[in-house]
């Protein structure tokens, strides 16, 4: 597991993140994620790094960080 790919869940948003994917792992720990390693979800395994299936958490953290660019 690549720890550049660790993002904290309030850092400041990246370029590839959206409501419905996070660049890195935003997961407090991804060990215990469902979606680790699954190929076509887990942002350790895919070629840009981005998770596709983050937390049911994540939609509402995603606007509060945007608001913070605002």
């Amino acid at each position: 597991m690549s720890k550049d790919l660790k993002i904290p869940f309030d850092a400041p948003l990246h370029s590839l993140d959206s409501e419905k994917q996070t660049y890195g792992c935003r997961q407090n720990n991804p060990e215990i994620c469902g979606n680790h390693s699954l190929h076509g979800a887990c942002a350790f395994v895919s070629i840009d790094g981005v998770c596709q299936k983050p937390s049911r958490a994540w939609k509402k953290q995603y606007a509060l960080l945007k608001t913070r660019l605002d």
